[in-house]
């Protein structure tokens, strides 16, 4: 996998993750906040879940020599940025979505090919950058998933995000 095919995958990532904040943005407060008895209970905690995970990952990433005192602080920091009651409604969210994606987009644009090697702590040992920017989209398309259908508990529309579909409305139906 490529600089360009990880710049895809992350253009892909940002759209989808727009159209679940753009198809929660229709929902009543109360139904952004319900607990509907998921992984994280609510479609305001889900999201926060997908974007603390794009927010630590980054870090990480963009971290010149993590260790493990790194990564303790990293986990305790995003327990505090990312504790629920600082999101009230999805105009918070959406903020600190905001601000995440332009430092992602930062990251990205100064991305090689030869970056994607290097080696990074991972849960039982270590993987290349590559193999972890894999996860974290995969990560967030799985938690997507959960909030479409925590919209349909919601009796609310959620929003199509095939990849597909990203590539037809990008101009791509021959990719």
């Amino acid at each position: 996998m490529t600089r360009d095919d990880i710049a895809l995958m992350y253009e892909y990532d940002r759209w989808a993750n727009a159209r679940v904040i753009d198809a929660a943005a229709a929902l009543a407060p109360e139904q952004f906040t319900k607990d509907l008895g998921g992984s994280f209970s609510s479609v305001r905690d889900t999201l926060l879940h997908i974007l603390a995970g794009e927010w630590i990952w980054l870090n990480l990433w963009k971290h010149p020599s993590p260790d493990a005192e790194f990564l303790v602080n990293l986990r305790t920091r995003r327990e505090s940025v990312f504790a629920p009651t600082g999101f009230p409604d999805i105009s918070s969210v959406e903020s600190k979505w905001a601000e995440i994606e332009r430092d992602q987009t930062d990251f990205l644009s100064g991305l090689t090919d030869a970056d994607l090697e290097k080696m990074f702590p991972s849960r039982g040992g270590e993987l290349r950058l590559v193999r972890l920017m894999q996860h974290l989209a995969n990560h967030s398309t799985y938690h997507r998933g959960q909030i479409s259908l925590m919209m349909r508990q919601l009796q609310a529309k959620p929003a199509p995000t095939d990849f597909h579909l990203f590539l037809t409305e990008r101009g791509d139906a021959q990719a």
